[in-house]
């Protein structure tokens, strides 16, 4: 079974399948706790985590990544996150650094805000105008993924998780 191999820890490897793996968190370091970099959003707080947004098509408008507690009915519903990070689109993979109340178990729901009108835009019949994406990176050909399908732990500071966009 191929393990997925973490970028930023080059010496270690998440004991997990690389299909899973692709987008689910590694380590970052070994070590003591790492400071958090600098940029990182949402209320400060000891723990944080990098997200990798791959897929950006032009670095038009903000990425924006919506962070999840671990409450299924919360998830995608309005006023339901804990907090909505946007940075500035890189074409091909924008890098953000966001801050978590404390270690546990959220889910991640991004999107391209091509715009920068600070909404995520959908056409006349309600289906998505903009890129997007879910922590875990699940298929959504049939609808939005399941809250089981997105729920990522977060163990502590430094680790890093990959989305990838899919545009309408």
């Amino acid at each position: 079974m191929p393990l997925h191999r973490c970028p930023s820890a080059p010496a270690l490897s998440c004991a997990l399948p690389f299909a899973f793996a692709a987008a689910v968190l590694c380590p970052g370091a070994a070590g003591a706790q790492q400071p958090a970099p600098a940029g990182c959003t949402g209320p400060a707080s000891a723990t944080w985590i990098d997200v990798e947004v791959e897929g950006v098509r032009n670095a038009s408008g903000l990425v924006a990544i919506t962070l999840y507690a671990d409450n299924s009915r919360k998830f995608l519903v309005k006023h339901g996150s804990l907090y909505v990070g946007r940075v500035q689109a890189r074409a091909g993979t924008t890098r953000s650094c966001i801050f978590v109340p404390a270690p546990g178990v959220y889910a991640l729901a991004v999107y391209h805000d091509e715009n920068a009108n600070q909404v995520f835009d959908r056409t006349g019949i309600g289906l998505p105008a903009e890129a997007y994406g879910f922590s875990n990176n699940p298929g959504t050909l049939a609808g939005l993924p399941t809250f089981r399908s997105v729920r990522i732990s977060i163990t502590r500071s430094g680790l890093l998780t990959r989305v990838t966009l899919k545009y309408p």
